[in-house]
């Protein structure tokens, strides 16, 4: 089995465009060399050739306490090579926003703990559902008018959600992205597999492993850093389970 990670949070007002510089590596962010590919799609006509314009727009206009982005981040195979994984990711888009706006990128960094290649893709996905209506930047993220949408902004794809249905929502999201992901695999002659259901529901009763963050990592000692990742290893064949490398 491949690892398997899906995450999704919820931006805020005035967050988009130091996310955008974030997975575009741009900025103070551009000493990383782990960038591989950035595309976007589905963007208004106003940011067709400058996605970023549209992200701008929303941390202006978008209401105070409303979502300006989803931002995803999940795992890529590393049994796959940089244009499958680059493939993969469009594919994943393709599912997970539909006709919404998206922005993503695919980064290819070598892990701290035990020097492999680590890929994966960070998206941004906007709620607001296109209509075939022109609207200006401002009208765009104005509260949507069901009677005369023209009059109003677009329609927000979680609009009127409560907690169950957005739970619901993410769950469906992980299942998309393991079957995706698995389709890839086969696609390309893989045996290994993703999972996205927790352990608990795969039958495994280990505990899932406790992320370190490089900085934790680069105050291991050596003993520390092997013994750890040993101990990794012998837990995931105990559950029949296989890396990816």
């Amino acid at each position: 089995m491949s690892h398997y990670h899906f995450e999704i949070k919820s931006g805020s007002r005035g967050t988009s465009m130091d996310h955008v510089a974030y997975i575009t590596r741009e900025g103070s962010y551009a000493t990383r060399d782990d960038l591989v590919a950035t595309e976007h799609g589905n963007m208004p006509e106003w940011a067709e050739q400058h996605p970023e314009l549209l992200w701008k727009a929303s941390d202006i206009y978008e209401r105070k306490n409303g979502c300006i982005y989803r931002g995803l981040t999940i795992s890529l195979p590393n049994v796959l090579t940089l244009e499958q994984n680059v493939d993969l990711a469009r594919e994943l888009m393709g599912a997970l926003a539909g006709s919404k706006p998206f922005q993503f990128a695919v980064h290819i960094p070598t892990s701290s703990l035990e020097g492999e290649s680590h890929p994966h893709t960070h998206a941004m996905i906007s709620d607001r559902v296109p209509d075939g209506i022109q609207r200006s930047p401002e009208q765009t993220f104005r509260r949507y008018n069901p009677t005369h949408p023209e009059r109003g902004g677009r329609r927000k794809d979680s609009g009127g959600m409560n907690r169950m249905q957005l739970r619901d929502n993410v769950l469906a999201m992980r299942k998309i992205v393991a079957d995706t992901t698995n389709a890839a695999l086969a696609r390309h002659g893989h045996t290994v597999r993703v999972d996205h259901r927790t352990l608990s529901e795969q039958g495994i009763r280990r505990k899932p492993e406790r992320y370190l963050g490089p900085a934790r990592i680069r105050e291991m000692s050596d003993a520390e850093r092997k013994g750890y990742v040993t101990a990794r290893h012998d837990g995931r064949r105990r559950d029949g389970q296989c890396t990816s490398k």
